[in-house]
């Protein structure tokens, strides 16, 4: 799902384009503060200092909100597992390239915590959490994709069945992870690592 299809209307201008940006910005400041179950429309507006009207002209209600925020995190995650594992050769580098990719996403969990809760607003939501299964799939298909060329012959079924138990597993971690006080958030995520790294072995 692209970002821009998450909106009601994508804004052609400069200034739609900004207003926009400033109505992003408005809910993820109250996402972060009082999490996705809290994010009302209204109070979107008043922060981002445009009309309730003007927020409905591109955004309908408060999951189209949450989807666009999602769409702009996954995009940007499908973009960094291509590239990391677009060089895998052999099972060393496809360790390697892992390793790195669960390194740069528990970075970004930690620098912007907000991806949990937008997070939760997708699960909270039966009609969002179809997009987000779909959005896990397609990952998991890039990493099925490496693991393949490292095991050419491998079972195609059980190596696609593993890459989405691992991508699930890492997301689920993530979201983990940040909840918890940070020495033992990075110890979770290790454990994922070391139980990820015996999968792809």
């Amino acid at each position: 799902m692209s970002e821009s299809a998450a909106l009601r209307r994508a804004p052609s201008q400069a200034r739609s384009r900004e207003r926009v940006e400033k109505m992003l910005a408005a809910a993820v400041e109250i996402i972060a503060a009082q999490g996705s179950d809290a994010l009302r429309m209204s109070e979107v507006a008043e922060t981002a200092g445009v009309s309730i009207g003007s927020l409905y002209q591109f955004f309908p209600d408060k999951a189209a909100i949450i989807r666009t925020l999602a769409a702009r995190y996954n995009e940007e995650g499908r973009r960094c597992i291509a590239d990391e594992l677009g060089g895998v050769r052999d099972a060393d580098s496809l360790r390697t390239a892992f390793g790195r990719l669960i390194d740069i996403y528990y970075a970004a969990f930690l620098a912007e915590p907000v991806r949990r809760d937008v997070w939760s607003g997708m699960m909270a939501d039966p009609g969002l959490r179809a997009f987000e299964l779909a959005e896990s799939r397609g990952n998991a298909a890039l990493l099925a994709a490496a693991m393949l060329k490292v095991r050419p012959r491998g079972n195609r079924r059980r190596i696609e069945a593993a890459a989405l138990a691992i991508m699930v597993l890492g997301e689920q971690a993530m979201r983990l992870a940040v909840s918890l006080p940070r020495a033992e958030g990075d110890a979770v995520i290790e454990a994922y690592k070391r139980m990820a790294m015996q999968e792809l072995a």
